[in-house]
C-alpha cells in the first residue's frame, strides 16, 4: 500500500493546465523583480497531468483515518462530526470570497454573522461579552490570562501566581507561564475533584486565578465548584474555565451562573467545526462585565445602524491575532448552533453523557476505571492491570488500528497510570459504540493469551508501528531530487 512521493511520480513535460495566449506585452522577469529577488535556478517541481495529481491525492486521503472513515474516541479532544450543511454554508461566495481588507461597509453580513455568534456563546455560558478573535483552545486560554493580568494591573498588583488541578489540561500551565505567572498545582482528592482543603492551603493575595477544567480530565464534575468559586473570590482573586469539556454542559450548565469569570470555547469541541488535519481552529473568550473592558481588539460595534470594527477600547490587552479570527470556522460553528436551537444543543449534552456512560459499563468488567463513578462526557481507564502480561497501554491502542478504530487519548491525564481516555461525543450510534467495546474487549483478552501479538500491532495499516522515541530524535522531511532524473 506504499504510495510513491509526487516527486517520484514526474515525468518531465508533463503538466496538468494550459495558460490562455499571452495578451499584454512580454518583458523579461528581471524588468519586474529586483534582482536580488531571484532565484539563481529554477525550483524543482513536480511534473504531472491532472488526473495523476488527482489520484495521487485520493490514495493519500484513503490511507489516512478521518472522521468521515470511522469512529474517534479521543477524550477532552471531542473529534465529533462536522455536519456537512456546515461546509456548504461557508462555502456561499458572500463568506468564501471576502476579503479582510474590504470596507465595512461590503462585509455587513459577516460581521452581522460574528456578532450574533458573540452573543450566542455569550448566552450558553452565562458570560457577558465574547471575543472571536483567538485561533484555538490554547491561544483563548493565554488571551484569558492576558485578560487577568490586565485586570490585575488595573486594581494595583498583577499578583504572581495561578492555580492549576493537577487533572488539568497540559496547554494550561504554558498558557500560564506564557501570561507572566508561576503556575502551581493543587492535588486531586481521592474522588478525582479539586481538593478543597490543599486549595485553602495555596489561596493568598498573591494568586491571580484558578484555572478549572469542568467537567475535568477524568471526565467528572466538580461538584464543588460553587464553593471553590467563594474561596478563590474571597483573596481577590478570578475563576477561569478552561471550556474544552463544554460539550457535556450544554443546556445544564452555564459557567458564568457558577462563578465563572472568564472562559475560552473550543469550537471545534462543543460546535462542530473541524481542527487539526480538517482545518484551523477558534478558541473564543468570553467574561463577565467586570472584565470585558480588557478583551482584545477590534470588537465589533454597532454605529448608525451599522456595524464596524472599533479599536476605542483604551483598557484592552491589544489585537491577538492578524485581522479579526478565523472566519469560516466561525461561519461553521453559527450553522451548528443555529441549527440545533437550544432544545438540540441541550439533547446534545444528553446523548454525550449517555454514550459515555454506556460505553463505561461495556468496559468495565475488563479494564480498571481510575474513578468508577458515573461520568460525564468522557471516562479514563487504566490499563495497568495487563503490565503483567507485558502489555502496556501503547501496546493497546495500536492494537485498536487493526480493529478499524482510532486510537483513544493516552497516558493522559498525567495522574492516571497507564491512563486511556475515552470521549464517544453524541455523534455515534449505539452500534458503533458496542463495536468499539467489543473491540477492546478482545484486545484485553489479547492481551493476557498472546501478549507478541500486541507488541507486533498495528499488523495491516498502511505504515506498521514506527520507533516514536528514534523519529524524534532524528526528525528529516527533506528531500532530495536524484542526482539524474529519468526521462
Amino acid at each position: 500500500m506504499k504510495e510513491p512521493l509526487i516527486f517520484e511520480l514526474s515525468k518531465s513535460g508533463r503538466k496538468g493546465y494550459t495558460l490562455p495566449k499571452l495578451d499584454v506585452e512580454a518583458k523579461p522577469i528581471e524588468d519586474l523583480i529586483p534582482s536580488k529577488l531571484l532565484r539563481k535556478e529554477s525550483p524543482h517541481l513536480p511534473e504531472l497531468n491532472e488526473t495523476e495529481v488527482v489520484r495521487h491525492f485520493v490514495r493519500l486521503s484513503e490511507l489516512n483515518y478521518h472522521v468521515d472513515h470511522g469512529f474517534y474516541p479521543l477524550g477532552s479532544c471531542t473529534m465529533k462530526y462536522n455536519p456537512k450543511v456546515n461546509e456548504d454554508v461557508a462555502r456561499l461566495p458572500g463568506f468564501l470570497e471576502i476579503h479582510p481588507f474590504q470596507p465595512e461597509r461590503t462585509v455587513q453580513g459577516a460581521l452581522r454573522l460574528m456578532k450574533e455568534l458573540e452573543e450566542y456563546l455569550a448566552e450558553i455560558s452565562g458570560m457577558d461579552a465574547v471575543t472571536l478573535q483567538p485561533a484555538a483552545g490554547a491561544h483563548g486560554e493565554l488571551t484569558s490570562m492576558m485578560i487577568v493580568r490586565r485586570y490585575h494591573e488595573k486594581q494595583g498588583n498583577p499578583r504572581k501566581i495561578v492555580l492549576i488541578p493537577d487533572s488539568a489540561h497540559g496547554t494550561n500551565p504554558a498558557s500560564v507561564t506564557l501570561a507572566g505567572y508561576q503556575a502551581k498545582t493543587i492535588k486531586s482528592n481521592e474522588r478525582g475533584l479539586v481538593n478543597i482543603e490543599e486549595l485553602k492551603k495555596h489561596l493568598n493575595e498573591d494568586v491571580a486565578a484558578f484555572m478549572v477544567t469542568n467537567p475535568n480530565t477524568l471526565g467528572l464534575f466538580e461538584s464543588e465548584i460553587v464553593k471553590i468559586s467563594e474561596l478563590v473570590h474571597s483573596v481577590g482573586a478570578l475563576m477561569y474555565m478552561d471550556g474544552a469539556n463544554l460539550n457535556a454542559l450544554l443546556g445544564y450548565v452555564r459557567p458564568g451562573d457558577i462563578g465563572f469569570d472568564v472562559m475560552h470555547f473550543n469550537l471545534h469541541k462543543t460546535f462542530s467545526t473541524p481542527h487539526g488535519g480538517g482545518g484551523p481552529g477558534s478558541g473564543p473568550v468570553g467574561v463577565k462585565k467586570h472584565l470585558e473592558p480588557f478583551l482584545p481588539v477590534p470588537r465589533i460595534v454597532e454605529k448608525d445602524g451599522k456595524l464596524a470594527l472599533s479599536y476605542d477600547f483604551p483598557d484592552s490587552i491589544g489585537k491577538v491575532h492578524a485581522f479579526y479570527g478565523n472566519f469560516d470556522v466561525m461561519v461553521k460553528a453559527y450553522t451548528y448552533i443555529r441549527m440545533m436551537g437550544p432544545d438540540g444543543l441541550k439533547r446534545v449534552a444528553e446523548a454525550a453523557v449517555i454514550n459515555a456512560n454506556y460505553l463505561l459499563a461495556l468496559l468495565k468488567s475488563a479494564y480498571k476505571v481510575a474513578y468508577d463513578r458515573f461520568c460525564m462526557h468522557e471516562f479514563v481507564l487504566t490499563g495497568r492491570p495487563f503490565k503483567k502480561f507485558g502489555v502496556r497501554t501503547l501496546d493497546i491502542a495500536k492494537r485498536l488500528l487493526d480493529y478499524g478504530f482510532h486510537a483513544p487519548t493516552i497516558y493522559f491525564p498525567l495522574i492516571v497510570s497507564e491512563a486511556l481516555m475515552i470521549e464517544p461525543t453524541e455523534t455515534e450510534t449505539k452500534e458503533t459504540l458496542e463495536a468499539f467495546a467489543d473491540a477492546l474487549l478482545k484486545i484485553a483478552q489479547e492481551a493476557k493469551e498472546n501478549p507478541e501479538l500486541l507488541h507486533e500491532a498495528p499488523h495491516n495499516t498502511p505504515v506498521r508501528r514506527l520507533n516514536d522515541a528514534y523519529a524524534a530524535k532524528n526528525l528529516d522531511v527533506r528531500w532530495k531530487p536524484p542526482e539524474k532524473a529519468e526521462d
